[in-house]
């Protein structure tokens, strides 16, 4: 029978250089994994490659050396230890995370919460060509969002309570960016060059900071052949079900417009920028 190694790339089945052996791609969502799911994928490891895994550069983990003929209790295999392929073929891949707020101090928003929730929304979507999300939780940018062809960045809009305030300048010095000051025990914001990294806020002992969580989008990043940092296309987004129409927005202006193996960068430079800020700004 003949094997169709393009429907098994796609299902995250990675053909080696050695003959009819298999580097195969286990779904991962933003970098998270049980210590029994650990367990599992070494005791697969084990049995049906070489006892080797790989950690891919988005969080990913490949077992090498499958054989072909071994496939089907392969995946057998995976489903018991509750584990299955990535996606790998031309579509919305793996959506990547850093640890976000429920781990990280500087954290702005539950990255693996949104992680999961965007790869249940798009896993397995058909596009014309792949379609990567990555989430970073602060502006520390630990994911490097600015990579992917949607990158989401956790923020912070910070407003200085003066009630509350005891004017001991750590705000001040927690700011990265000088764009706040403390005179006359008076807080001082410069919005231009605020990053709504949201430091003025954790920093603070009196927690005299309101603050409001949400996040900042880019779009059209790539990491490969060509590199390119991604672009902002609209400012701090406060509602999560905003954010969602915004991806939404996005990932189908990719699908109507792009050509086939067209990566999105390259069809917002062909297409325009202003096409998608204009659609973008519908959802706002």
């Amino acid at each position: 029978m003949a094997v169709n190694f393009k429907l098994l790339k796609q299902q995250g089945f990675m053909r080696q250089k050695q003959k009819n052996r298999f580097s195969v791609r286990i779904r991962v969502v933003g970098g998270h994994l049980t210590a029994t799911q650990l367990a599992g994928i070494a005791e697969i490891a084990e049995k049906f490659g070489n006892g080797t895994v790989h950690l891919t550069s988005r969080q990913s983990v490949e077992i090498p050396f499958v054989k072909l003929e071994e496939l089907d209790q392969f995946r057998q295999a995976l489903a018991e230890k509750n584990l299955e392929t990535a996606n790998c073929g031309a579509g919305v891949r793996t959506v990547t995370a850093c640890q976000g707020n429920a781990v990280c101090g500087s954290g702005c928003i539950d990255t693996y919460g949104l992680a999961k929730e965007l790869e249940e929304r798009y896993f397995t979507r058909k596009l014309p060509h792949k379609f990567k999300i990555g989430i970073t939780g602060c502006q520390n940018n630990c994911l490097k969002a600015e990579e992917n062809d949607l990158g989401i960045k956790g923020a912070v809009k910070a407003q200085w309570r003066e009630s509350d305030c005891i004017h001991c300048g750590l705000c001040e010095k927690a700011c990265r960016h000088h764009a706040l000051v403390l005179e006359n025990n008076q807080v001082k914001i410069n919005p231009e060059l605020c990053t709504l990294c949201g430091r003025c806020y954790h920093v603070c002992p009196v927690k005299c900071w309101d603050a409001e969580h949400g996040y900042l989008v880019t779009l059209g990043g790539l990491f490969g052949n060509t590199i390119s940092k991604g672009r902002a296309v609209t400012g701090f987004i406060a509602d999560k079900q905003e954010l969602l129409k915004i991806c939404d927005t996005a990932i189908d202006f990719f699908e109507e417009y792009a050509n086939s193996g067209e990566r999105f960068k390259f069809t917002l430079d062909r297409i325009g920028w202003e096409q998608i800020r204009e659609k973008i700004a519908i959802c706002e």
